[in-house]
């Protein structure tokens, strides 16, 4: 297998829908509006894990453009759990994707805490040999959400996915103290905005005063 050229597509893939996806953020600030996307994120699964996956699932190297869903993935980072549906109506109504599969899990589950939803969508590649279809996972989750996930993912990787059981009793209430920020945070979410909205102005004033002393 020639990993580099057989994932040269899914990172493009993943820089292309990055600067896709923080473009939104831009055309929300310029409406003065609150924009749903807090920031963005994507990577390429590095080989070793690739490796790894597909000997635990069974899955023939032949057959990971179909079979393995996440070799490109892009994470997307919203302020409220609100923005998550906005972000999520974003992609679906975009003509140069097409969804395959939405998997949601936004309340905890009591088996683990992981909260986050899944969009699994085909995106069209431009290479030197023609076009290329390639399966890009978009993970859309608040930023507590994304804290939870990454202390567990890390936990899961330091104990080989048997995490002793009262490491996972913490998980667990972590992720409980996690939706209950989640919680509070919508609740206050009109005065947030408010004052992300003044700060920002001031920063633009700021920045306006500075570059006009800079001419004279």
């Amino acid at each position: 297998m020639e990993w580099e050229a057989f994932l040269a597509p899914y990172k493009q893939a993943v820089d292309e829908l990055k600067i896709k996806l923080r473009g939104y953020r831009e055309l929300y600030e310029v409406a003065s509006k609150n924009s749903p996307i807090e920031f963005v994120t994507g990577r390429v699964k590095p080989v070793p894990s690739i490796l790894d996956k597909a000997r635990r699932k069974g899955i023939p190297l032949d057959q990971l453009n179909t079979q393995m869903q996440d070799l490109a993935g892009i994470r997307v980072m919203c302020q409220f759990v609100d923005d998550i549906k906005k972000v999520i109506d974003l992609i679906r109504s975009r003509t140069d994707l097409a969804v395959v599969e939405e998997k949601g899990i936004i309340l905890p589950k009591k088996d683990s805490g992981y909260r986050s939803y899944h969009v699994v969508v085909q995106y069209p590649v431009q290479t030197i040999n023609g076009e290329q279809k390639k399966l890009v996972e978009i993970q859309i989750r608040t930023l507590a959400m994304n804290f939870w996930a990454t202390i567990e993912h890390s936990l899961n990787y330091k104990y080989k996915g048997n995490i002793p059981k009262d490491v996972k009793i913490r998980l667990l209430r972590a992720a409980e103290a996690a939706f209950r920020l989640d919680e509070e945070m919508s609740k206050i979410r009109g005065e947030i905005q408010i004052a992300q909205q003044h700060f920002s102005q001031k920063n633009n004033v700021q920045d306006s005063g500075k570059e006009e002393k800079e001419r004279c």
